[in-house]
């Protein structure tokens, strides 16, 4: 009887773990084995997307999934797009994507629409692009209202003229940016704004040193993000001019935080580039778990994730939602506040 007894209770004790084994990898299974991929425009020297790669990977983390980033190494767009056309030939559960070209991506993103791949799209290009390549949503900063909201600022300082230093001209939504300054202004956006042509620190100082030399009555420089803010401040500086010229940028550096603290950049427009990473895959493991395509759903289920909570409020970020899109920014980063964000400059803000 014993034996019975003993025999019972082990086969019973087996079951039991085999119950909760069952358990367990029913509740892993919400969302393991899911596989996205963010794919931006952003070449390897391009430091800003740092942020959003980290998001990312936490995103991976408090959401468990798998998250892999790819971006062209030299900022080609070609490459770009046959990067897009990879990962629809591989099926990821997911595709996020900036819109650095709409008419260089176009075709291969219609790839992942075709493929039944949920698409969401980040950072550059307009509500209406995202819409028309069929995505779900775009996370990112409206860019002539940030522009926008810019020069208001400067106008209200006092500033009638302007260089936009544009180190992207090749994105078409960066001229969203100046042409939002300049309106608030009330000044011709062509006129004012200086094509880099590239990133090259060393060209982009000496570009803005002949523009402000030929252009003396120059007011005001906006800086479309770090890597032409660092060498736009450089060349202000060894022409005598730091401090006295209005200048302003968007995004965040250290360059940039140290210089809001000297008072030699007056803000620094933050589309919080966190967010632009960590929502979209939050989104489409939410959609994987519950199986739905209801963004108020979705929304409602990320708005009330305590993980996602958590990282709101340790890095101070807020994101707007709309019915159908999230804006990551603008906010503005003033010497009043930059202690708040510089803890977290270059890693989540």
């Amino acid at each position: 009887m014993q034996g019975y007894k003993r025999r019972n209770f082990t086969r019973t004790v087996m079951q039991c773990a085999a119950a909760l084994a069952l358990l367990t990898a029913a509740g892993a299974g919400q969302a393991a084995g899911e596989k996205f991929v963010l794919i931006s425009h952003a070449p390897d020297s391009d430091s800003w997307w740092n942020t959003i790669k980290n998001a990312i990977k936490q995103a991976g983390e408090d959401f468990n999934v798998t998250v892999d980033y790819r971006n062209p190494p030299n900022g080609d767009l070609a490459d770009m797009a046959r990067l897009v056309e990879q990962a629809s030939a591989r099926n990821y559960d997911g595709v996020i994507v900036s819109i650095a070209d709409f008419s260089v991506l176009q075709k291969p993103l219609a790839q992942v629409v075709a493929k039944k791949i949920p698409l969401i799209t980040i950072n550059s290009g307009t509500l209406a692009q995202s819409e028309q390549l069929g995505a779900l949503m775009h996370v990112g900063q409206p860019e002539y209202e940030a522009g926008l909201g810019a020069g208001q600022r400067a106008k209200a300082a006092g500033i009638k003229s302007f260089v936009c230093v544009n180190h992207y001209a090749t994105n078409p939504s960066s001229f969203e940016r100046c042409r939002g300054f300049a309106d608030a202004l009330g000044v011709d956006y062509k006129a004012a704004t200086l094509d880099t042509n590239g990133v090259d620190p060393g060209v982009i100082e000496s570009k803005v040193s002949a523009y402000l030399r030929s252009n003396p009555g120059t007011q005001a420089v906006l800086a479309l993000g770090p890597d032409s803010a660092t060498p736009s401040l450089r060349a202000v500086d060894k022409m005598g001019l730091k401090g006295k010229i209005y200048f302003a940028t968007f995004d965040l550096s250290e360059d940039i935080s140290k210089g809001i603290k000297d008072g030699s950049i007056k803000f620094a427009i933050d589309q919080q580039p966190y967010l632009q990473g960590y929502i979209p895959v939050a989104v489409l493991a939410i959609m994987k778990q519950d199986k739905t395509t209801d963004l108020a759903a979705i929304k409602a289920k990320l708005q009330a994730n305590p993980k996602f909570q958590a990282r709101l409020a340790e890095y101070g970020l807020t994101p707007s939602y709309g019915a159908r899109h999230i804006s990551s920014g603008p906010g503005f980063v003033t010497r009043d506040n930059i202690g708040k964000v510089e803890k977290y400059a270059g890693q989540y803000r």
